[in-house]
């Protein structure tokens, strides 16, 4: 194929990857409510704590976790982004602490742009990463729409003592990441046709990495809070794992791994939009940031890796658990204190 015939699926979208959410301010708008309606009886975990998946029991006693995730393409391969979109999509039911069941597929194209064979690359790559899993990608939905998107509706179940929520952490937890940051900030720089194929791919590599780790993670007792990090970046995340008044965080800058070729990029001003929605919603609720932490910190990742909130004395157990899943000296990032003047502080 000439090279004048190979498609950019990027150049086909506005967002891209979980850059593509709606801004916190918006997104708190349009969830808020003044309906009064009572819990439902069965509801074991729904919105209203912000949290990476539902979670409802079944007639039979089983928990069953629920959860959807689409975006517009972030790289411009259809395979990859298919990948990609699924490994995204699979990490809510593992960051719960659960195991997947099944995937069905959601997919909207605009056929009129872009060929029929470029979409099913796509599904394609998302069966493969449901093989990876261990699970079906059993049907779905599609749509012809102005611009290319796809992702998964996962269901899948979890053992009520291994559930993990993102807003449950303890003070004097210490926290693990389990992905390094600046995945946004170096699929921007491959939209913009900015970087090194070999700095893509390493990005591509990790997002297509399946966060199977939480299920394992979740049964360790002194793990008291997970959730991934996604579109609102390490700060938002971070922020709705504190949502208790009686807590605050400190991270550890240094100890933060970090994409060497983000750095790069920050320094050159290189990021997504994303990363200055994120930052004017969270700013009041953090210490002072230098340029390279406020753009990394509030860095939208798309399939980025677990956070997770574990006490000192099992601190070991999630080091030996990553270090099983090949991440080399883990190693904490900060911990959860009292509440105190800012919810956040970088050090």
């Amino acid at each position: 194929m000439s090279t004048t015939n190979i498609i950019k699926l990027t150049q086909y979208s506005s967002g891209a990857g979980c850059g593509c959410k709606i801004s916190p301010s918006v997104l708190k708008e349009i969830l808020a409510t003044s309906e009064d309606f009572p819990p439902h009886p069965a509801l074991i975990v729904g919105h209203d704590s912000n949290d990476d998946a539902a979670v409802i029991e079944d007639t039979k006693g089983n928990w069953i976790i629920s959860t959807t995730d689409f975006f517009m393409p972030i790289v411009d391969d259809a395979y990859d982004f298919g990948k990609i979109a699924a490994t995204n999509a699979l990490s809510d039911v593992y960051a719960m602490g659960g195991t997947p069941l099944m995937a069905v597929a959601i997919l909207g194209w605009p056929i009129s742009k872009l060929p029929a064979s470029e979409a099913a690359r796509v599904v394609e790559g998302g069966r493969f990463i449901c093989r990876m899993a261990g699970i079906p990608l059993a049907g779905g939905h599609t749509i012809e729409s102005p611009e290319p998107f796809f992702g998964l509706a996962v269901t899948g179940t979890v053992e009520r003592e291994h559930l993990r929520k993102n807003n449950t952490p303890q003070q004097g937890d210490v926290l693990f990441i389990t992905k390094p940051i600046g995945l946004g900030v170096i699929t921007t720089a491959a939209k913009r046709g900015l970087d090194a194929s070999d700095e893509l791919q390493e990005a591509i590599s990790y997002m297509c990495t399946l966060n199977k780790m939480g299920a394992e993670l979740a049964r360790i007792r002194g793990v008291h809070a997970m959730t991934d990090i996604t579109g609102f970046g390490l700060i938002g995340h971070l922020l709705e794992m504190i949502q208790s008044p009686d807590l605050c965080a400190t991270l550890d800058y240094a100890s933060i791994p970090v994409l060497p070729a983000a750095r790069k990029w920050v320094s050159q001003f290189v990021y997504p939009d994303m990363t200055t929605k994120n930052h004017s919603a969270f700013s009041s609720f953090v210490s002072p940031l230098n340029a390279e932490q406020m753009l990394l910190l509030n860095d939208p990742q798309t399939s980025g890796g677990l956070l997770v909130s574990v006490s000192p004395e099992e601190a070991h157990h999630v080091a030996e658990v990553m270090m099983r899943f090949g991440i080399l000296e883990p190693k904490p990032i900060g911990q959860i204190e009292q509440s105190g003047e800012i919810k956040i502080s970088v050090k």
